[in-house]
């Protein structure tokens, strides 16, 4: 629809300034004119279809078929276009009692078929253009999911960080708690984990463990000020001597 418009818009541009050209410069008055190109303007509005269609229709085939099509396709819109505005002008001029000549328009159909191939290759770009405008920008859900990997041992576990609820130290090692129940190990400081994946969302809640404030389900108080971070089917601690990390994650009013 957005491509539709935009080519009526842009050919009744083209008629209006041609109406203009033509009769300041003597070429006809102005009613006749008038008839002249808005004769091709309601042909091109009917006729705008065809591309459309074209495209559809051949998208996604080599590059070669998508060109004999539109070729073959901007003959016919040609044909049509001049058989259409001379049917039109026939009418037109009838009804205000004036004469009308279509044997000379004919005779000039490689011009107009020359004018028409043109029109037929614009009226295409503008229904690329308005499927860039019209095409859905990727929603954040859309974008590549954060991956991390874990080396357990000598086997590499790579993970989507959604999917990492919680780190727990584990004497020189770190125990990744992973959503689907796994519990692989790491050789890393907690402190080396707490730096990279804080940007990700990852908070210190205990001088053990770090969470994915994402995977947070619910905060139960246990007393004194310590928190249970609840994290789906699982847990983790948070102590008071974390309070940023309560803000974070929600504070008390959070169950």
């Amino acid at each position: 629809m957005i491509g539709w418009a935009v080519i009526l818009v842009v050919a009744a541009a083209v008629c209006l300034l041609n109406v203009v050209g033509f009769t300041q410069h003597g070429r006809g008055r102005l009613g006749e004119q008038l008839i002249y190109e808005g004769s091709s303007w309601l042909s091109i509005a009917l006729l705008a279809w065809l591309p459309w269609t074209i495209l559809r229709a051949t998208r996604g085939g080599p590059w070669w078929a998508q060109g004999l099509s539109h070729l073959g396709a901007a003959l016919v819109f040609s044909a049509a276009h001049v058989g259409l505005f001379i049917l039109f002008r026939l009418v037109l001029f009838a009804a205000v009692s004036q004469p009308y000549d279509p044997w000379a328009t004919l005779g000039a159909f490689p011009f107009e078929a020359g004018k028409d191939v043109i029109a037929y290759g614009l009226c295409v770009g503008a229904y690329l253009f308005a499927g860039l405008l019209a095409a859905p920008r990727p929603a954040a859900d859309d974008a590549p999911a954060a991956l991390f990997d874990i080396r357990d041992g000598s086997r590499l576990v790579r993970v989507e960080l959604a999917d990492v609820l919680a780190i727990s130290a584990a004497g020189n090692y770190v125990e990744f708690h992973l959503r689907d129940g796994r519990r692989p190990l790491m050789r890393s400081a907690l402190s080396a984990l707490e730096q990279e994946l804080g940007p990700a969302g990852f908070v210190r809640t205990h001088r053990s463990w770090l969470v994915n404030a994402a995977a947070v389900t619910g905060l139960v108080p246990e007393g004194s000020g310590d928190f249970q971070i609840e994290l789906g089917e699982g847990a983790a601690p948070l102590s008071r001597r974390y309070p940023d990390a309560l803000s974070r994650l929600g504070g008390r009013g959070r169950r």
